[in-house]
């Protein structure tokens, strides 16, 4: 069985994530911070008893290696590398830009590099799979999201670097930036621009659609299959690749 690490797996796209590679067949190692949404998610997976939960913070780089080396793994086959927090910052006492470049950034670049020696240790001649998600803020500017926006930025460079560095390994390394997604954080990023505005969340929904040409949020799942495409043994040739999920809302 091919084994696939996903961080960030308790909600979202994630769950939808971890959901479409369990149904492909694919044994999963789920990690985040919240051991008992992991259980919960395994819980809804197909063949659950065949998938591991790692509670870890993907800021620390030897709780990344402690969950590896807890989960039995001798060899990986894919990671997807999910696990973030989005929000707001402001420059003064509370500003969150560390945490969220810790945790967006950093840990992406952690997660990689704990996960690296077991992507190597490949038996025959396939290709290994590494998929960081990032966000369509990667390429656009939003006020009074820095440390969001940069952060998923960098995860393009931090892409684009390894792709390079890890070809040879035949370890193929994507990103992928999907726009508006139907999950929790989008929802609060909606209520978040309601309140600012002084308007309902309906009517925020409505003016954050009429910016999108397609009028519309991909959902979790969509996202999903795209991954499992990236994942699978179909995908030979596609690395160091940003490919924009978000209903055009961005047409580079």
């Amino acid at each position: 069985m091919k084994t696939v690490v996903v961080t960030g797996a308790g909600s979202g796209i994630g769950f939808a994530i971890a959901s479409e590679l369990a149904s492909e067949g694919y044994g999963l190692i789920l990690m985040g911070r919240d051991v008992s949404r992991l259980e919960e998610a395994k819980q809804k997976l197909a063949q659950a008893d065949k998938h591991c939960v790692q509670s870890c913070d993907v800021r620390d780089r030897n709780a990344l290696d402690a969950a590896l080396q807890n989960s039995g793994v001798d060899t990986l086959y894919g990671v997807v590398i999910n696990a973030g927090v989005g929000g707001e910052n402001q420059a003064g006492d509370n500003d969150r830009w560390q945490e969220i470049i810790d945790t967006n950034l950093s840990g992406s670049y952690h997660t990689l590099n704990a996960c690296l020696p077991f992507l190597k240790k490949c038996s025959d001649n396939s290709f290994r799979k590494v998929v960081f998600v990032s966000s369509i803020l990667a390429r656009l500017g939003v006020p009074g999201y820095s440390a969001y926006c940069a952060s998923k930025a960098g995860i393009l460079g931090l892409m684009r670097s390894m792709a390079s560095q890890l070809a040879g390994d035949r370890i193929l390394v994507n990103a992928l930036c999907p726009g508006w997604v139907d999950t929790a954080m989008a929802q609060e990023g909606i209520r978040g621009f309601a309140d600012a505005l002084g308007i309902s969340k309906e009517e925020a929904r409505q003016q954050a659609m009429e910016q999108v040409p397609l009028g519309k949020m991909s959902t979790p799942e969509e996202i999903a299959n795209f991954v499992v495409f990236l994942m699978s043994d179909a995908q030979t040739s596609l690395t160091g690749q940003t490919l924009d999920i978000n209903n055009g809302a961005m047409m580079p």
